[in-house]
């Protein structure tokens, strides 16, 4: 029981890393209409696949810079709440947006994280 608590733990914590690194990334805003639950979840899922090494400090690859400017922030910035938001390192956050060649907006508001 503790380790599958541990695992959601660092599962959800991947996925509010990566949604604030989809903040950060420039094209966030990709207003195509309200997605469904299920969409946001698989939109999460595959970000998820494509980018866990980047918790680990492993600089973002081709493919999960790709998936940070597709994935719809709206999907990601309802996680990130007061409970998880001091779990977040901006400053690597910002990093690894650097490394995917893009700029970080500066004073944008993601659910309970603003950025500098």
């Amino acid at each position: 029981m503790e380790v599958m608590k541990m695992r959601e733990s660092t599962k959800m914590g991947l996925i509010v890393l990566l949604g604030l690194v989809i903040v950060l990334s420039g094209d966030y805003v990709k207003k195509v209409g309200a997605l469904t639950q299920a969409q946001c979840h698989e939109e999460r899922q595959i970000l998820v696949r494509a980018c866990k090494p980047v918790v680990f400090r492993v600089p973002p690859s081709g493919f999960c810079c790709q998936r940070l400017r597709v994935t719809h922030v709206e999907c990601v910035c309802s996680r990130i709440t007061p409970k998880i938001a001091p779990l977040i390192d901006v400053n690597y956050a910002i990093s690894v947006v650097q490394r995917c060649g893009r700029s970080v907006p500066r004073h944008f508001k993601c659910g309970s994280i603003t950025t500098p």
